[in-house]
């Protein structure tokens, strides 16, 4: 999925604005499908509204600057169904946690601690934004999406609630000075 499909996406649900579109996308119902920043969402409105598969118009707001609002028309949608219907792509999971968690043994105990207690902070958090979004989205198979993001994050917790320990043991065992030898890696490969 790239920021034109969710763009679409989201345009599909009601009229919004680049702004609105951004939230939904940063912190909001569609967090968990791509990342978009404004420097990629409104080049693709623009690009989208160019090629005549949204329509624009300017809402005059008392006090504050005029909106953009953008809606999806009957192009628009035609175009987001062969998007849907195309190539997907594969997922991706980065992970600075699990970053950090790799270099636990130069970290003091109360480091990863407190990292560990950040990170199950996060995923109870993004449980309950997976509840808000099941309960908001007006789509048919968004219970499935739910349940199938719940148990990736409850599976998380878990594994972290049954093997915390292990990791807090590993904790400052080594210095940054006692470097790992990691095999080279193959240019042309």
């Amino acid at each position: 999925m790239n920021v034109r499909t969710i763009c679409l996406a989201i345009l599909q649900l009601g009229d919004s604005t680049g702004y609105e579109i951004r939230k939904c996308v940063a912190d909001g119902l569609f967090s968990h499908f791509v990342d978009a920043s404004y420097g990629s969402i409104y080049p693709a409105l623009n690009k989208l509204e160019a090629e005549g598969l949204l329509d624009a118009h300017i809402e005059e707001q008392d006090g504050k600057p005029n909106r953009r609002v953008y809606s999806i028309n009957d192009t628009g949608r035609a175009a987001f169904g062969e998007m849907l219907s195309g190539p997907i792509g594969d997922d991706t999971f980065k992970s600075p946690f699990l970053l950090l968690a790799t270099y636990a043994q130069y970290l003091s105990r109360e480091q990863i601690s407190a990292a560990i207690d950040a990170q199950v902070k996060f995923l109870i958090n993004e449980l309950d934004l997976i509840d808000t979004a099941e309960a908001e989205l007006p789509l048919a198979a968004c219970n499935w999406v739910a349940e199938f993001g719940r148990n990736a994050m409850q599976s998380q917790l878990e594994y972290i609630y049954e093997n915390r320990a292990a990791l807090e043991e590993i904790a400052g065992t080594s210095s940054l000075t006692n470097k790992p030898q990691i095999p080279a890696i193959d240019a042309a490969e």
